[in-house]
């Protein structure tokens, strides 16, 4: 699908891959300073770096006067790029005062970005943090003794979306510092959980993660279902009649009480109003070929989509 990028945005990447005067595209000899985010797998991948005019007694008092990159990805991509890239020659900033530099400056800059493509504006102000890092380590100067805080090495941590390789400690970071409440905002930020979606609801997944941050306790029920049954309600799995009609309380049953048609009606309605929707902005859509089997374990429904043999609970 086409996206609703501003004429700024338009400019901005047209002109830098086109190599047109005051653009920002490729890179310095010997920089001051170096970063980079993302990965080429993923989709998108930066590096980005620049070269400061140095202070001859205090490094704290070096201006960035260059910046350049290099940047694998969309036009939002190049266009976030080329925004900090001008942010920061523009301002004259001293590398710790570029940290204060965030990706809602950048999408202001641009004059806005699709939400799907905020992400590229996260992994321009990465980049730069990366840089800054890169230049305090040669330049002698300790950020802890600024109140900086240093990133761990985040690479270390545990995998929560394998698609993009995202760890829980980036995540967790990028939560709290944008504000993200829902999975869509963690995946539009940060592209965690965009790919198999597989990361959303897991145990210790994205949603897990968003509740232990926000204080929160998710229901782990798909959007669209009836919810968990109150405690003492009758059901199939603690005793209760199992008719499939209702959960004792007059309330239509939750999804792993209901019948088998019922629990499809469910995921139909699901696919309906929600996956359907979601795709079709991507320019994509889904269809349901077949339900083979239901099983219940522990309680809870188990969908099996076209299976090739018996899945055994």
């Amino acid at each position: 699908m086409a996206w609703e990028y501003s004429e700024k945005t338009k400019k901005l990447f047209l002109d830098a891959i086109h190599g047109k005067p005051g653009t920002h595209l490729g890179e310095i000899d010997n920089p001051d300073g170096v970063g980079e985010h993302g990965s080429i797998v993923c989709g998108d991948a930066m590096r980005f770096m620049f070269r400061c005019e140095k202070h001859p007694t205090d490094p704290l008092k070096d201006v960035i006067v260059e910046a350049k990159y290099l940047t694998f990805g969309c036009t939002s991509a190049i266009a976030s790029s080329e925004a900090l890239c001008a942010l920061l020659e523009e301002g004259r900033y001293t590398p710790i005062e570029a940290l204060k530099i965030k990706n809602t400056d950048i999408v202001r800059y641009l004059e806005g970005l699709p939400a799907q493509k905020i992400h590229c504006s996260v992994m321009g102000t990465e980049a730069l943090q990366a840089a800054v890092f890169d230049w305090a380590r040669r330049r002698g100067v300790d950020l802890r003794l600024l109140g900086i805080d240093i990133r761990p090495d985040e690479e270390e941590g545990r995998l929560v979306c394998k698609c993009f390789s995202i760890t829980e400690p980036y995540l967790r970071r990028k939560i709290r510092e944008l504000n993200l409440r829902t999975i869509t905002e963690v995946i539009h930020a940060t592209k965690a959980g965009g790919g198999c979606t597989s990361c959303h609801y897991a145990a210790g997944g994205i949603q897990d993660i968003l509740d232990d941050i926000w204080g929160r306790k998710s229901l782990r029920v798909v959007p669209g279902m009836a919810a968990p049954a109150p405690a003492g309600t009758a059901s199939v799995a603690n005793g209760g009649s199992g008719n499939g009609t209702q959960s004792g309380n007059g309330e239509p049953p939750p999804p792993w009480e209901a019948s088998p048609y019922r629990f499809v009606k469910q995921i139909e309605k699901v696919i309906e109003e929600y996956v359907r929707p979601f795709l079709k902005q991507e320019g994509g859509d889904i269809e349901i070929v077949d339900i083979r089997t239901i099983w219940c374990i522990a309680g809870s429904p188990v969908l099996v989509a076209d299976a090739q043999e018996p899945l055994k609970p």
